[in-house]
């Protein structure tokens, strides 16, 4: 799988990894099992390969946390309910609950009635959006999800050069086996990996970023501006933008998720930043019961079918192979588990900085 992280990083075992980020959200303020709910969240990541999405992000998180940015020990609060469907406020909790407990309560509805749609705003930063296809999966549940960042504008608009769109993903899980996930940013690279390659990681692709006077560009300091080795990033802080990907189409789907999870919920869109610095996930999802729509069984035969046979489509490469959405992470999630969880060495440095600083005993 094409990962983030570059071939002189050091591994760390999952289990120790896991048990640092717990200890550190503890030491933050978090009661044991957010800490806990967190660290496996981030770690799950990385387990993923999604770097740009796991523990490098554990001092930003500590920092939004000590800002009031994000607040701990919140709970999504219902603001309307209509029975399959319903609205949520994330009242700025930690997205790793507030957005498992809006999934629960989707799968909750959808075994009810079939189908469900959940409106969930103002919540902390909810990770991999995959994270919660998953949970759906688990259900036997089909899911559909759109996502924005109010307050984040980073992402420039197909024949654009200024900020418009927060990094606006994108996810679909289908429960079929292998299950099939597709989870995406709608931007050239999600600000995670710009992130990753600031600290040292994998180079970002020549052509992810722009500069206002629209020459493309791969250098993080076109989003964050000069910045220190191992230093705090800030994503406002440079003239550039992430580009979207796909030119016009994925410039079209980015606008669909501001307007689906960020206008529709009432958290938002990405500009003009409400507040400076805190930023919040805004997320549409649609939650689809295979069992209420007929025949459970034969959707999954027709389905896992119908994967089987675009498997079997020839290589473009000798020696390729074709895999569904999904299979990469599942595989990596494998390997990671059994060989350590690879870190480029700044980011290892600033999580053990973070620990430190909070007095949490870290590793030799």
């Amino acid at each position: 799988m094409d990962t983030d992280i570059p071939g002189e990083a050091v591994l760390i075992g999952a289990a120790p990894l896991e048990a640092l980020v717990r200890d550190i959200f503890l030491a933050a303020g978090c009661d044991a099992e957010e800490a806990g709910r967190i660290a496996r969240h981030l770690l799950g990541a990385n387990l993923a390969g999604h770097d740009s999405h796991g523990v490098a992000r554990v001092p930003r998180y500590v920092e939004w946390k000590e800002a009031g940015h994000v607040l701990a020990g919140r709970n999504a609060a219902i603001v309307t309910d209509g029975g399959a469907f319903a609205l949520l406020d994330g009242q700025f909790g930690f997205g790793q609950t507030v957005a498992a407990q809006a999934t629960a309560l989707g799968i909750e509805r959808a075994r009810s009635h079939g189908a469900a749609v959940i409106g969930l705003r103002n919540a902390g930063h909810i990770g991999r959006v995959g994270a919660y296809a998953e949970q759906a999966i688990e259900a036997g549940l089909i899911s559909v999800h759109f996502v924005n960042v109010a307050g984040s504008t980073l992402v420039a608009p197909f024949g654009g050069t200024e900020r418009r769109f927060s990094t606006a993903p994108f996810c679909v899980g289908v429960p079929t086996a292998p299950p099939v996930v597709l989870d995406f940013a709608t931007s050239r690279v999600a600000e995670g990996k710009v992130l990753v390659a600031s600290q040292g990681g994998k180079p970002l692709p020549p052509d992810a970023l722009i500069e206002p006077d629209g020459r493309l560009s791969a250098d993080p300091r076109t989003l964050y501006g000069p910045y220190e080795k191992a230093g705090p990033r800030n994503p406002a802080g440079g003239a550039g933008a992430i580009r979207a990907f796909g030119e016009h189409k994925g410039s079209g789907l980015a606008f669909v998720c501001e307007l689906l999870a960020g206008a529709l919920t009432g958290g938002g869109c990405s500009g003009p930043v409400r507040e400076r610095g805190r930023i919040a996930n805004g997320m549409l999802s649609v939650f689809l019961s295979p069992r209420h729509f007929g025949d459970e069984a034969a959707f999954r035969r027709a389905a896992e079918e119908y994967v089987a046979w675009v498997k079997s489509c020839r290589p473009a490469e000798p020696g390729g192979e074709v895999l569904a959405p999904g299979e990469p992470e599942a595989r990596l999630r494998a390997k990671r588990l059994a060989e350590g969880v690879p870190l480029q060495p700044d980011t290892w440095e600033s999580i053990l900085r973070c620990a430190r600083r909070l007095g949490v005993p870290t590793p030799a």
